[in-house]
């Protein structure tokens, strides 16, 4: 299967699996609105999806995919060392999941007592709900640390739909439950019921979720058997590679589990705002950020291997300059227009035009970050290749202590936009290091010529930013009008701005035939 097959599956799969979540988050806003309930719920499930994103898809995939090939490729093809090594990691992760798994439950109400707000931890009975729900969610993480693991498997295998497919179910399921709680009413007893539905509802997804891919791993031929659990030497070298990978490809869900601690100083209704906010800006982080990152590991590591520097420094450079050019537009016209599709998405039911706008206020500040994101996913392949993986440990960990100094600064002016922004801050920070250290080193630095490219794609982002400064007004009462005038308003600004960018890029000479003809070769 080639490259660009592969790409186009998981995209697919991931998009459709972003819609979802977009048609989810509406369900949620409208049912449960912001504060109260949708505080608990929001810091209920935050707890294991945030440990889901950071070790098991982060941490863990980081560290057993490579390690997993190399036994794989090792044997042509044959399964039967990977199978042992995977056997032997399942057999050592369960133990370990379960005594965690029982321990977070034992200990809940003191951690939901360590993130909630002072207003959550005064309302005994929300925040007796909040500990319930976040109890009865909490076995999502177990379940889908072991479905990464059938995950990364089939993708080592080269069968990416399956999982790209599987977060899909996580959406389905919360979207029965808010059409089961839209049914109770829209008093607190039925926000109480929607929510104790939506934990079940979590937890339920990642039983689906491992029994998926379970079923297809078996059908691509990789059956595990049950083990003693045993600390062999895959076992050892996998543990030794997951803390680096924790920090070098999980800043970001650290950023977001730091956030919880300072949002629980905020007033009432902040965790939603920030969890709506995140929604879009996930959408491109999520897309954008995983494939370029996932793209250029494997083929900076051929170059250095082959010792061509020419080719590696050379792909860099494709690389940035990609990553700019779909995350620029993406950051300044989220920055601009966000309130724009947060009173489109959000407003109606429990949830106000004010809450919308407050929303699209954090989608602002989270977005200023967008770019240097992306571009620490595109940067830290250079050090992986070279097998070193403490300097984006390094990095990262200064990129945090920044986040949380900014944090203290900021708060208090800006409230939980000021935590956006504060997260922003920190990333930019780590993607500043990971380059200066490039540059020491030797191993990259940017040319005046890539400099050039990356200036007429800040030019063309700041023109079809100001299009969408002068326009988004024009739309402010279709953005809360009915169903067909929200989609209408939407569709024209976002084909607005791509129109004006696409007309600025091509008379900047941002995209020409040897641009595209740059992204076949990058294919390859």
């Amino acid at each position: 299967m080639s490259l660009v097959r592969n790409v186009g599956t998981i995209g697919a799969l991931t998009m459709v699996s972003r819609l979802f979540g977009f048609a989810r988050d509406m369900l949620l806003a409208r049912v449960l609105g912001a504060g109260g309930v949708a505080d608990a719920w929001q810091l209920a499930f935050q707890l294991p999806n945030i440990f889901r994103r950071l070790f098991a898809e982060g941490a863990f995939s980081q560290a057993f995919v490579p390690l997993f090939n190399r036994r794989y490729k090792e044997e042509g093809g044959d399964l039967s060392d990977a199978r042992k090594f995977a056997e032997e990691v399942m057999a050592f992760l369960i133990p370990i999941l379960i005594v965690f798994s029982a321990l977070a439950l034992i200990v809940m109400p003191w951690i939901m007592g360590l993130f909630a707000s002072d207003k959550l931890k005064g309302d005994g009975d929300t925040f007796a709900l909040a500990s319930l729900m976040a109890r009865i969610a909490f076995p999502y993480l177990a379940f889908m640390s072991l479905a990464t693991l059938f995950a990364a498997v089939l993708n080592s295998m080269s069968r990416f739909a399956a999982a790209a497919a599987a977060p899909i179910m996580l959406n389905l399921c919360l979207i029965a439950a808010l059409i089961y709680g839209a049914m109770q009413g829209d008093g607190e007893t039925g926000k109480q019921l929607t929510g104790v539905a939506l934990a079940i509802a979590v937890s339920a997804s990642g039983l689906f979720q491992l029994v998926w891919l379970g079923f297809w791993a078996r059908r691509a031929g990789f059956t595990m058997a049950l083990r003693r659990p045993r600390i062999t030497y895959g076992v050892k070298e996998l543990g030794i590679l997951i803390l680096p990978a924790v920090f070098g490809a999980g800043v970001y869900q650290i950023s977001r589990f730091i956030d919880l601690f300072f949002i629980s100083t905020l007033p009432d209704k902040s965790i939603t705002f920030l969890a709506m906010a995140d929604r879009l800006n996930q959408l491109p982080l999520g897309i954008i950020g995983i494939a370029l990152g996932t793209a250029i590991l494997p083929s900076l590591s051929r170059y250095i291997a082959n010792d061509d520097h020419d080719g590696a420094f050379r792909l860099q450079s494709n690389a940035v300059e990609l990553s700019l050019l779909l995350t620029l537009p993406a950051a300044v016209a989220l920055f601009i227009s966000g309130s724009a599709f947060t009173r489109a998405f959000y407003t109606g039911g429990a949830y106000t035009l004010a809450d919308s706008l407050a929303t699209g206020a954090v989608v602002a500040g989270l977005v200023v970050g967008l770019p240097a994101y992306v571009l620490v996913k595109v940067l830290v392949p250079n050090f992986f290749a070279r097998k070193d993986t403490k300097t984006p440990v390094y990095t990262a960990a200064t990129g945090l202590v920044v986040n949380v100094i900014a944090n203290f600064l900021l708060l208090p002016r800006l409230g939980v936009v000021g935590l956006a922004l504060g997260g922003a801050i920190g990333a930019w920070t780590n993607c500043a290091l990971l380059y200066a250290i490039l540059v020491r080193k030797g191993y990259y630095h940017l040319t005046g010529l890539v400099i050039g490219r990356i200036a007429r794609i800040a030019l063309a982002t700041a023109i079809m930013g100001a299009a969408l400064w002068f326009a988004m007004p024009m739309g402010a009462d279709w953005y809360i009008g009915s169903a067909i005038e929200r989609i209408g308003a939407i569709a024209a600004l976002v084909a607005f701005g791509g129109v004006i960018f696409l007309i600025a890029a091509i008379a900047l000479g941002v995209l020409n035939r040897e641009t595209l003809g740059q992204l076949r070769r990058r294919q390859g």
